[in-house]
């Protein structure tokens, strides 16, 4: 527990449970903009799909994920939460679903590496049959605990598990019966795992949703990452060059609101299909080694490593400003720079500066996500999607955890389209129908001009 903490009871770790009616005032807010996922906790509290079953979540904790958290609660899921992210806690938001929801949490925003991991170390403790990761992180250490890895374990997660017996250990993990995954890295994560044929249980690919990541990844990651950048910075957008590394949903997002903003945007890409779309979109191309020469912000959203090198910093102009908008801070090498560079020196929240040969280069946030170290994280609007796929997900692995196999599974494209019919209803919108000429026309071969 960090030295910041207020240990509330035995089943919580939260910085103080006196914040809770600003989080309550807050998550009521998000609640307002979240139509789809009210629909399903009103469903959910009917039919109570989730009953008798723990469910471990390592998600940022900010207002909408309190919302999901609620509608899993509300579907007889007994919930335990950790974050996903040292800086992206909302510690008003955990002091409330604490509080009032008797919801246990394990969140401080700040929290130092070890407590981090000791949190962590609390989800697995709930013993889950259900895992929610963003980021794969409760996923990872029980595969770790699966493998006999435990040196690849952090410590105060591995401590504990040291603690267990063989059979215990074999139970936490045969225990689960599946898990859900929000992000890219996550999902690229466990295909691999997959792939080596070392997945102990099904996972669903909730980002492989497209009214997850064909929204959430580009509208919700878009907005939120340039308002966590002028948070930070108070930088303005107009008139300066963004260098956008990688092309992905989220870079994509990104690059359309520092257009939108005024900037001249630059991409970075590895994937040729990627890089001319790009190109064909409006954008300048270029490799890092170049547009590290011209840039004033620099924006990774990659979900790989060392995007960001020490050779690239050190070409970039006097002033320039990097930041992370990926899920992990690997994409920026943090280290090598430190290795070379004077500092950091703390000049703003969330900004820290680095000299190297008489040039500064800010960094954003210990390169960690901008959106949610600086700002709130994607809109309620979005997350509404994404987070109706979470509890939809949850739903369909307690319905065919017999049946799916130690895979990456999809949300079946029914409960996508049908998550999208529900979002467009809220808005007021309404589309049209095939007719039956229509449809007969789609499903021949032999009707032609």
């Amino acid at each position: 527990m960090s030295e910041t903490a207020t240990r509330t009871t035995a089943t919580n770790d939260i910085k103080d449970i006196r914040l809770a009616d600003e989080g309550r005032r807050r998550t009521e807010w998000a609640e307002r903009s979240m139509p789809v996922l009210r629909q399903l906790r009103d469903r959910f509290k009917r039919e109570m799909p989730l009953t008798g079953k723990r469910l471990a979540a390592c998600l940022h904790v900010t207002t909408e994920t309190a919302n999901l958290a609620v509608a899993l609660q509300a579907g007889g899921a007994d919930v335990t939460l950790c974050a996903s992210n040292p800086l992206s806690t909302q510690d008003d938001v955990a002091a409330h679903l604490v509080r009032d929801h008797g919801i246990k949490v394990f969140a401080i925003k700040g929290e130092d590496h070890a407590t981090y991991y000791d949190h962590i170390r609390a989800a697995l403790a709930h013993r889950p049959d259900i895992t929610m990761d963003d980021g794969a992180d409760l996923v990872g250490a029980l595969h770790m605990i699966a493998l006999n890895r435990l040196d690849d374990l952090a410590p105060p997660v591995r401590k504990w598990v040291e603690t267990l017996s063989a059979a215990e250990r074999k139970a936490l993990v045969s225990g689960v019966i599946g898990s859900t995954e929000e992000t890219t890295t996550g999902v690229i994560r466990l295909k691999a795992m997959a792939k080596d044929g070392v997945l102990q249980f099904p996972v669903v690919a909730v980002n492989d949703s497209q009214t997850k990541h064909l929204f959430d990844n580009r509208y919700g990651t878009g907005q939120s990452t340039l308002d966590g950048i002028i948070r930070a910075t108070n930088l303005l957008i107009a008139g300066s060059t963004v260098v956008v590394a990688g092309y992905g949903w989220c870079g994509r997002g990104f690059a359309m609101r520092a257009r939108g903003a005024g900037a001249n945007v630059v991409v970075t890409e590895i994937d040729p299909m990627k890089a001319l779309e790009a190109q064909m979109d409006g954008y300048r191309v270029l490799p890092m080694e170049e547009a590290a020469k011209i840039g004033d912000l620099f924006v990774t959203l990659t979900g790989n490593v060392e995007v960001i090198r020490v050779e690239h910093m050190k070409a970039m102009k006097d002033g320039a400003i990097v930041a992370n908008s990926g899920h992990f801070n690997v994409e920026i090498d943090l280290e090598g720079l430190k290795k070379i560079a004077k500092g950091p020196v703390a000049v703003r929240e969330f900004v820290e500066e680095f000299q190297i040969a008489g040039k500064k280069v800010f960094v954003l946030g210990d390169g960690r996500l901008i959106n949610l170290a600086a700002a709130e994280g994607h809109p309620a609007s979005v997350m509404d999607m994404s987070f109706a796929n979470q509890a939809l997900a949850a739903e369909y692995v307690v319905n065919n955890a017999k049946t799916l196999g130690k895979d990456v599974h999809r949300i079946p494209a029914d409960l996508d389209q049908e998550i999208a019919r529900l979002k467009l209803q809220s808005m007021g919108v309404t589309i049209d129908t095939l007719t039956p000429a229509q449809r007969k026309y789609l499903a021949s071969w032999d009707m032609g001009t």
